[in-house]
């Protein structure tokens, strides 16, 4: 049943899908930050970048990396930061999964390069959005960060991001009013959606909210779960998906 907290004044916002040529890069690492003891960013450069295109904060591009033992390693990623007119482009990181490009980008110095390919497509959600509710965890930081920083003055924006400790928190500039909600929990407990839950159940939510969800497959699951069923929140009004899944190598899972 659809509360009156969530019902929605406005038609629902439009998924449109915009499909990009693919195109290989090879990119030479600029500089190296540590933004967190969980997170790690490179700025990578290159000419290649200068007709780059993301259109959408939860883009992927691929990252390619060599594999001695056969076909390469391919890693998705969000494109964090971009600037055509300088050719430049930063990735983060998050440093807790010991998978092959966390092991490249925590080995990268100065000079080494990378090849990436995409994004492919981007999913740009138009409509009449008065609130963002965006709710993820490390590996959707990322998404999370951009999404904060490129929302427009006049728009609401609400995060609630699972981390490991304080330590793990950023800060973002955004025109946009930016309420945070840190949720902290061991890393053990990544594929437990208990802690998340209770922090969304002190929320309003309100009408008009699109919901934005991307953390560990289970947990973007009942995420999604608990707000059709207990919140209310009608289909069009949101969008999740499962960043990593626990177990699995390079898991991206729609949650439909």
């Amino acid at each position: 049943m659809m509360s009156e907290e969530t019902s929605p004044s406005l038609a629902a916002p439009k998924l449109e899908r915009v499909r990009h040529d693919l195109k290989w890069r090879t990119l030479t690492v600029a500089k190296i930050e540590r933004l967190s003891p969980g997170m790690l960013r490179l700025h990578l450069t290159s000419d290649e970048l200068s007709d780059f295109t993301s259109l959408s904060p939860d883009d992927h591009i691929k990252i390619l990396l060599p594999n001695p033992d056969g076909d390469p390693f391919m890693r998705d990623y969000t494109p964090r930061l971009f600037d055509n007119a300088s050719a430049s482009l930063v990735i983060d990181f998050a440093v807790h999964e010991a998978g092959p490009a966390t092991l490249w980008a925590l080995s990268a110095k100065i000079g080494d390069t990378v090849k990436i390919g995409g994004p492919r497509g981007s999913v740009v959600i138009k409509g009449p959005i008065a609130k963002w509710l965006l709710v993820g965890d490390e590996a959707a930081l990322p998404a999370i960060g951009r999404r904060i920083e490129e929302t427009e003055a006049g728009i609401s924006v609400t995060s609630v991001i699972a981390v490991e400790s304080s330590e793990d928190r950023q800060s973002f500039v955004s025109a946009a009013a930016h309420d945070e909600i840190w949720v902290h929990r061991p890393l053990s407990q990544g594929d437990r959606p208990d802690a998340m839950i209770a922090a969304l159940d002190k929320i309003d939510i309100g009408t008009d909210t699109f919901v934005w969800i991307a953390a560990e497959a289970k947990v973007a699951k009942a995420i999604r779960v608990y707000m059709t069923e207990k919140r209310g929140i009608p289909a069009g009004w949101f969008k999740a998906a499962g960043y990593w899944q626990k177990g699995e190598a390079g898991a991206h899972v729609a949650i439909e």
